[in-house]
């Protein structure tokens, strides 16, 4: 029940910013309020077909409705077919939203190139707007639709179609599957728990619940919003000091042993890999390009692993444990996984 009001919160936050709205250029948003019957009814079917396709993992199916442009080398739209299809098989696909996202009248650059597409999805009398921002998109007219597959472990499917020209079928243009929970939570969940984490001045924890929440409240990663802008500015605003803005290569978080040895990290963030009842920590770890012994990688990344929960303790009751990967020029040399009663 808990998570049942959970997901219908998530949906209502995002309803409530994926409404109508034009962005006065080349590119317009329509929601399914304000499409007519029979034109929603068609994306609706489409998104449906597609949907339980999917559940079926009928990659032939699913090739058949995708647009020609991936037809050609669909091993990787199947390869995420055939990787989902065990996740929902007994699961009942619901679809919650649908847009059309129209950039017929949309030019190339002088290059030959298609510039990014930009449909701004305003709130009807309000401020709030949801922005689809896809690179490259070719002229023509788009459907968006968000599939909801209710079960032990939800799942959201997001897809992107293009109708056929003359306003025929709708075919596949793009599939985002993923989980809508993480450890038994959902996006709204761990936004909260984020919120909690930063009052109670644990920066770390809440860091990685804050990037928890983006993961899973994201529809597709061109999809931005309202209301995800608002989840990103509170998460930027708790970010830890030593992190500053994010961590990467060029800005690692530097984590220093009791013995004075010093670790790169230049990753972190949650992983739910092994569904166990909570998170664990992923943190990808920068070694010396000399270092290419897997034993040698193993050893420095417990070591690592050792020096970040003892450094940030608050960490070991919020998550089940930490994956170190140790990455050295370019490749990844080893991957350790320790539960945090084995950190010591």
């Amino acid at each position: 029940m808990k998570q049942e009001t959970h997901r219908r919160r998530l949906l209502a936050c995002l309803g409530s910013v994926l409404l109508l709205g034009g962005s006065g250029a080349a590119e317009t948003c329509v929601t399914q309020s304000q499409m007519q019957p029979a034109e929603r009814a068609a994306l609706v079917d489409a998104a449906q077909s597609l949907s339980l396709k999917l559940k079926a993992n009928d990659q032939a199916g699913v090739k058949t409705a995708t647009i020609p442009e991936f037809t050609s080398n669909f091993s990787g739209i199947a390869s995420s077919i055939a990787s989902t299809a065990p996740k929902i098989a007994n699961d009942t696909p619901e679809i919650e939203q649908v847009y059309i996202l129209d950039a017929t009248t949309s030019k190339a650059n002088p290059d030959g190139s298609m510039p990014e597409a930009d449909f701004v999805c305003a709130l009807n009398k309000g401020s709030g707007e949801a922005d689809f921002n896809i690179p490259a998109l070719p002229a023509g007219r788009y459907g968006f639709a968000i599939v909801q597959f209710t079960g032990a472990s939800p799942w959201m499917i997001s897809m992107l179609l293009r109708q056929d020209a003359g306003g025929g079928g709708w075919k596949l243009a793009g599939l985002f599957p993923k989980e809508s929970s993480a450890a038994g939570h959902d996006g709204l969940w761990y936004w909260g728990q984020g919120r909690a984490s930063t009052a109670a001045k644990q920066p770390f924890v809440a860091y990685i619940y804050y990037l928890q929440a983006q993961q899973l409240l994201r529809p597709a990663p061109f999809v931005s919003s309202t209301h995800l802008e608002s989840l990103r500015a509170e998460s930027s605003q708790a970010m830890p000091t030593e992190i500053g803005d994010e961590v990467s290569r060029d800005a690692p978080l530097i984590v220093k042993s009791a013995e004075g040895a010093q670790y790169r990290f230049v990753a972190l963030g949650p992983d739910d890999s092994l569904h166990k009842e909570k998170l664990d920590v992923v943190a990808h770890l920068l070694l010396d390009p000399s270092i290419t012994d897997q034993a040698d990688a193993i050893k420095l990344s417990r070591e690592a692993t050792v020096a970040l929960v003892t450094q940030h303790p608050e960490l070991r009751p919020k998550f089940h444990g930490v994956w170190v990967i140790a990455e050295a020029s370019g490749r990844t040399v080893a991957t350790v996984e320790s539960p945090m009663e084995e950190i010591r």
